[in-house]
């Protein structure tokens, strides 16, 4: 079985949530292979083709070099499939006469500091002072108030009015992003559902991938460990995967 159930990841994201943690990883699966080899560029490009088909909604494909060590030390590159603050970060290298796959879940909250709102509220201050020379000060009162309740209105029904594309920009921009989501998006059913089967699909495909590759040249995961559902950051194994009978 792949990772924590839903139930309980989606519980590890919001306790996230509410607690403006950093970076949490929800969950960390990792497989073993003996006497076999395979250039990491070439899973990943199977990687994204698996997961390209599958067509789905609002997912970005990268590569990430996350370093082995300190500063100076070497990069390891990474296959990272993300979708709004949450990001599957896979990995398939060689160690030693040894062969692994991982692929963690992590989830990134979003981080409202000080100067957010000093940028917003400088922002704003900008746009009144700019329509005081036109306007008046009374007016343009008015006229910058009005746009932030517009802002205001957008910001909470976005979705719901099928802006889906401006609900991302708006998470995208600088300073406002966090705290558009922090305070204005709404974490509806939609949400959460999509979240869960984000969280459910990605490991499962680059699992099934895993055993695939190394079936093809007659290997197979000979161990697997997860994270412990009570244990957090302790790993516990799993038994390899028994191949299926023939029909």
């Amino acid at each position: 079985m792949f990772g924590l159930k839903s139930k309980q990841i989606a519980d590890q994201v919001t306790l996230a949530i509410a607690r403006h943690i950093k970076d949490d990883v929800t969950n960390h699966w990792i497989a073993f292979a003996d006497q076999f080899n395979l250039p990491p560029p070439e899973f990943y490009d199977l990687a994204e083709k698996e997961i390209a088909a599958l067509k789905l909604p609002g997912l970005e494909i990268s590569r990430k070099e996350f370093a082995e060590g300190g500063p100076l030390s070497a990069k390891r590159v990474y296959l990272r499939f993300i979708r709004e603050r949450l990001a599957f970060d896979v990995c398939a290298a060689p160690f030693g006469t040894r062969y692994f796959f991982s692929c963690r879940t992590v989830y990134s909250p979003p981080k409202v500091k000080l100067w957010h709102f000093v940028a917003v509220v400088a922002t704003f201050s900008a746009i009144f002072y700019g329509l005081e020379h036109v306007l008046g000060v009374n007016l343009a009162a008015l006229a910058v108030a009005g746009l932030i309740l517009t802002i205001f209105s957008v910001a909470r029904n976005a979705v719901a009015m099928e802006l889906n594309d401006l609900d991302a920009l708006l998470m995208k921009i600088p300073a406002f992003g966090p705290i558009y989501e922090r305070f204005f998006r709404v974490d509806t059913y939609y949400r959460q559902d999509a979240r869960l089967m984000y969280q459910d699909t990605i490991p499962a495909v680059i699992e099934k991938l895993a055993d695939e590759v190394t079936a093809g040249k007659g290997c197979r995961l000979v161990r697997q460990y997860q994270c412990a559902p009570i244990l957090g950051e302790l790993y516990k194994p799993l038994p390899p995967r028994q191949p299926e009978e023939k029909k």
